[in-house]
């Protein structure tokens, strides 16, 4: 915080920036890069709050000025946080290749869940599950395919990568905090 010369704060000190993240299904690894940033995130923390994220264990989310959200959609759960957390993010950035494009897990979009699901519960190879397929209302039903979250929900920006570097993540925020739109140059997006 700023401090006026005489140890007073000034009166209308800025107002620090409300973030928040989730992750869908994906890895957790973008959440990690974002942890790479190391000692930047407390220069970060200087203009942002953190809301709702694993980071924070906070549950609900609040209105929030920028969302991050990691990971595709392959279950109707999946569908229904995005929906909540887009309605409280005024700018929503899908982060990696499984928010961009599904990623890793949208391999699966190839092949038939319902067959998966009895190989890997009914069949001789599978877990003994007493050969039949999980139907609790406690596990989330899975979607035929996996999606992107473009093609549920407004995207504003993209952070691609798998996952972004912690540099690309902190050259992406600063151009966001600075009201500019964010550009990465050469070097700073690649597939790991």
């Amino acid at each position: 915080m700023n401090i006026l010369p005489n140890g007073v704060p000034p009166l209308h000190a800025p107002r620090k920036l409300k973030l928040a993240t989730v992750s869908l299904a994906g890895c957790f690894g973008c959440h990690m890069s974002f942890l790479d940033m190391d000692e930047r995130l407390l220069q970060l923390l200087e203009y942002v709050e953190i809301d709702r994220s694993p980071l924070t264990d906070i549950k609900t989310i609040g209105r929030c000025d920028i969302g991050l959200i990691e990971g595709g959609l392959c279950n109707a759960e999946n569908v229904h946080v995005l929906r909540e957390f887009r309605s409280h993010c005024k700018t929503l950035v899908a982060v990696g290749a499984c928010a961009i494009n599904g990623g890793l897990p949208a391999q699966r979009n190839q092949r038939d869940v319902g067959q998966m699901l009895r190989d890997v519960y009914c069949g001789q190879t599978g877990i003994d599950a007493g050969g039949q397929i999980p139907n609790d209302p406690e596990l989330p039903l899975p979607l035929n395919h996996v999606h992107p979250i473009h093609e549920v929900v407004h995207v504003d920006y993209y952070l691609p990568g798998c996952p972004p570097s912690a540099d690309a993540f902190w050259t992406f925020l600063n151009d966001l905090l600075a009201g500019r739109t964010p550009q990465l140059g050469h070097g700073l997006i690649h597939y790991d």
